[in-house]
């Protein structure tokens, strides 16, 4: 993926519009999304994001097609309804103050392993480094619930991406580049799990090991740890 984005949050509000509408496109490219399906937001400032709109053919987005949202309030402002999934967006934002981007897909290996309800255990280094020392899988709730933004975003703690029960995936970064990094490594993870599974049990990393590898890459890569 070409870098299309951004490193902090110090940018405009049309340059995060045409981050978000070149990511969707960037999914459909890369088969992560189809027509109308999934989301894509990135933080605005504190109290606001910017999120894709709802109903509307990720092929046809233009940057002006995204909506502004308030993360508490819900207000938004835009020629469009915001995507579905925004109030999960929001809570996940409240309460990973660090994360600047979210990207949410029906990629289908992903999907295969949420439908399945299986937590993927660690089995690439490049997986534990990015994602966690494993992904989890919600508990099933209907979306746009209350309920599924607390199962969200108790799936996501310590974690850069989620399986959301017979539903999808949710990958999150510290700026858009990361995330969609998360989501090309997570499909690649969930593929070779499914395809692990059938020739025999899949031999996972060391627990300890894994944790250990998560945290290197979060203090070397941490734009906070160098400050």
């Amino acid at each position: 993926m070409k870098s299309i984005l951004m490193k902090d949050i110090s940018m405009s509000e049309s340059e995060i519009k045409n981050i978000v509408c070149n990511t969707g496109k960037q999914l459909l490219k890369d088969g992560l999304v189809v027509r109308t399906w999934g989301n894509v937001s990135h933080r605005l400032d504190e109290d606001h994001m910017v999120i894709t709109p709802s109903g509307k053919l990720y092929k046809q987005l233009e940057a002006d097609d995204m909506v502004v949202v308030h993360l508490k309030t819900f207000e938004a402002a835009g020629t469009h309804k915001p995507s579905s999934e925004f109030k999960m967006h929001a809570g996940i934002y409240l309460n990973r103050k660090n994360i600047h981007a979210i990207i949410h897909t029906h990629q289908v290996n992903a999907s295969v392993v949420a439908a399945c309800r299986r937590e993927v255990p660690p089995i690439f280094d490049d997986q534990v480094q990015l994602i966690g020392p494993s992904v989890r899988v919600t508990e099933y709730a209907l979306s746009n619930t209350k309920k599924i933004v607390r199962k969200v975003v108790k799936a996501l703690e310590g974690r850069n991406a989620a399986l959301i029960a017979n539903h999808g995936a949710v990958c999150i970064g510290r700026e858009m580049e990361e995330a969609y990094s998360v989501a090309l490594l997570l499909e690649k993870t969930c593929k070779a799990f499914v395809e692990g599974e059938f020739l025999g049990q899949v031999k996972t990393i060391n627990k300890f090991q894994a944790w250990v590898m998560h945290n290197f890459y979060l203090s070397k890569y941490s734009k906070e740890a160098k400050k």
